[in-house]
């Protein structure tokens, strides 16, 4: 019985058939959810179809659950996608390379149907598989699939074409390639606009795979019409396909082919495309080649950083050290001090936080480019005002990328004009930026060395643990106490960091009493043994007196935490007695953690 009868049978008939044939009942079940109601089923089931191929062999599954998926299924976006995933790797199920063109009708209606997603994956099925095709099979099979998606009446199957042109026409013959050659052409001069966004995606991909000759015959025009497009979501996407065009042409045919439309698409009057020249500018640099970069692409780039539209000079801004860094080593030096930073001033006071804030993120790297010298005299300024900028967020960009600086002139150079941005940073109104601050401390405290620490920032560390505007801003002032001293030891923690964490236990606040808990648990196993045993645990032990339960009940998951840390002669004579006191409290969760303790540490 073929899948189209089972098909047409109620269920019941269905397991009936599939009784007397063992093959069919997956199938049965396979149909029948198929088409059930519930979108799951269905999806569960497409999820299955390599194991149902298994079940009918190689030739069952060519000649009846093919032809079964094709003529049936119309469904849900996601099973249909499922679908089309699924079929990408049925190679093997279907018979082997000699069979794959088996796969392609299913993929072709898929490639059709209206839901971009769907689509795309079907494509990409298509892509997979067509590098399975013999040479022979690809004329046969696949080239006429392509001609017929390029030349369906919707819309969805042209746009589907695009993508199959460059995978097909390496291995077709020379009259074959004319054909395709010829498609692509009329698809980038289609009257939806769709599609000729799709083509204008893969002209960069299809001209790669091109002769030479056709590049500069047909590609180059495509590309000009396509820049010069109506749309300009049309537009936008020549730029990156122009990039690609560039990398494939010979040095002395660029100006003439693909300078005057990257230079037209710089100055487009939409600022969509400009964005997009802005955010390719390193590629576009890399790919025209340094005469070109000097005499045409350093104008275009200084007038991106100045542009009307914020969203362009934010992209523009994002590129100014990889576009120094590419620079022609001989000339570099001269076009930054000319022509690039005089732009980067104006950015650095720009109306938008954007763009300061993008520029922040990559200005410190100037300063290994240009040196000592010149970044102490042009280059701190600016950094210096970014430091003392509105935006949190520019400040915190600056101080995050601050090892760039320190490797060329040295932290000392900043501190000066540093700390008070700190200082205003960590006493933010928003927890976030403060929060941002503390994570970046250990760090900070590491370029400063700890003479400069204990002067400047030490005073800041302590008060971040009695922050009340957030939770995690304590838990993160407690990890950073403890970063600090992996970073300067414990010697440096005995003398200065836990003597101020210990004199927080006589705090009349009870949250800050806690936080002395919560600080002893960090450091103690950091500071080691002989440190947590003569200074914290006592501290620990006098607080097991607290009034307040809360303090109470951590002070024995406190003891829990730095047991591993003591000797056992300790742990019996002087933890134990503690711990079996606070069993004994009126308060429930102090009773529950002290047992706990006393269960986690062997000493009952």
């Amino acid at each position: 019985m073929s899948l189209q009868e089972l098909a047409k049978q109620p269920l019941a008939s269905k397991m009936a058939g599939a009784d007397s044939d063992d093959s069919l009942y997956p199938i049965a079940v396979l149909i029948d959810e198929l088409r059930n109601e519930d979108v799951q089923l269905r999806l569960n089931s497409i999820k299955k179809l390599s194991t149902i191929a298994l079940a009918l062999g190689v030739e069952r599954t060519r000649t009846e659950l093919l032809p079964f998926l094709t003529d049936t299924i119309y469904d849900e976006d996601e099973v249909l996608l499922a679908l089309a995933e699924q079929l990408g790797n049925f190679t093997m199920l279907v018979g082997g390379p000699e069979y794959v063109h088996c796969l392609l009708p299913p993929l072709e209606s898929l490639a059709t149907v209206e839901e971009t997603v769907v689509r795309d994956k079907a494509v990409e099925s298509l892509r997979k598989i067509s590098h399975e095709h013999s040479p022979v099979d690809l004329e046969v099979h696949f080239e006429p699939l392509v001609k017929r998606l390029a030349s369906g009446d919707w819309f969805t199957s042209r746009t589907s074409a695009c993508g199959l042109f460059s995978v097909c026409y390496p291995r077709v013959s020379s009259t074959v390639k004319a054909e395709i050659r010829q498609h692509f052409r009329t698809l980038c001069s289609d009257d939806t606009p769709m599609v000729r966004r799709a083509a204008a995606s893969k002209l960069g991909e299809f001209a790669k795979v091109l002769e030479l000759e056709y590049v500069k015959s047909d590609i180059i025009s495509l590309f000009t019409a396509l820049a010069s497009d109506e749309q300009d979501s049309v537009r936008l996407l020549a730029v990156e396909a122009g990039v690609s065009i560039a990398t494939l042409l010979p040095q002395e045919d660029l100006e003439a082919l693909v300078m005057p439309t990257l230079r037209q698409a710089a100055e487009d009057k939409s600022w969509r495309v400009r964005y997009m020249v802005a955010d390719k500018f390193s590629d576009l640099q890399k790919a025209v080649g340094p005469e070109i970069t000097k005499n045409d692409l350093v104008p275009a780039f200084q007038n991106l950083l100045k542009d009307c539209e914020a969203e362009v000079r934010a992209a523009a801004a994002n590129k100014v050290k990889e576009f120094c860094e590419n620079l022609p080593e001989d000339s570099r030096e001269t076009i930054i001090m000319t022509h690039i930073l005089p732009c980067v001033k104006e950015l650095v006071s720009d109306t938008n936080q954007h763009v300061k804030s993008a520029l922040a993120s990559v200005i410190m790297g100037l300063s290994t480019i240009l040196g000592k010298d010149n970044t102490i005299e042009h280059l701190l300024p600016l950094f210096l005002a970014q430091l003392k900028d509105e935006c949190p967020e520019v400040r915190l960009n600056i101080i995050s990328n601050l090892d760039c600086v320190n490797e060329v002139i040295g932290i000392r150079q900043l501190s000066q004009s540093l700390l008070p941005a700190i200082v205003e940073l960590a006493e933010d109104a928003k927890w976030r930026v403060r929060l941002a601050i503390i994570e970046y401390m250990p760090l900070l405290a590491g370029q400063l060395g700890v003479e400069f620490f204990d002067e400047k920032l030490n005073s800041l560390c302590m008060a971040w643990l009695v922050d009340h505007g957030s939770c995690y801003n304590v838990e993160a002032a407690t990890c950073n106490l403890m970063k600090l001293v992996e970073k300067f030891g414990a010697e440096w923690a005995q003398n200065t960091i836990v003597p101020k964490v210990l004199g927080m236990a006589n705090d009349p606040n009870y949250l800050h009493r806690m936080t002395t808990l919560f600080c002893i648990n960090a450091l103690s196993e950091v500071c080691g043994q002989e440190i947590t045993t003569k200074h914290m645990l006592p501290v620990v032990f006098k607080m097991s007196n607290d009034q307040v339960a809360n303090v109470r009940f951590n002070v024995a998951k406190s003891l829990q935490k730095i047991g591993p840390v003591l000797d056992s002669n300790c742990l019996q004579t002087e933890v134990k007695p503690v711990l079996e006191k606070l069993a004994s409290d009126q308060d429930m969760d102090v009773k529950y953690f002290a047992q706990e303790a006393i269960s986690v540490l062997s000493l009952a």
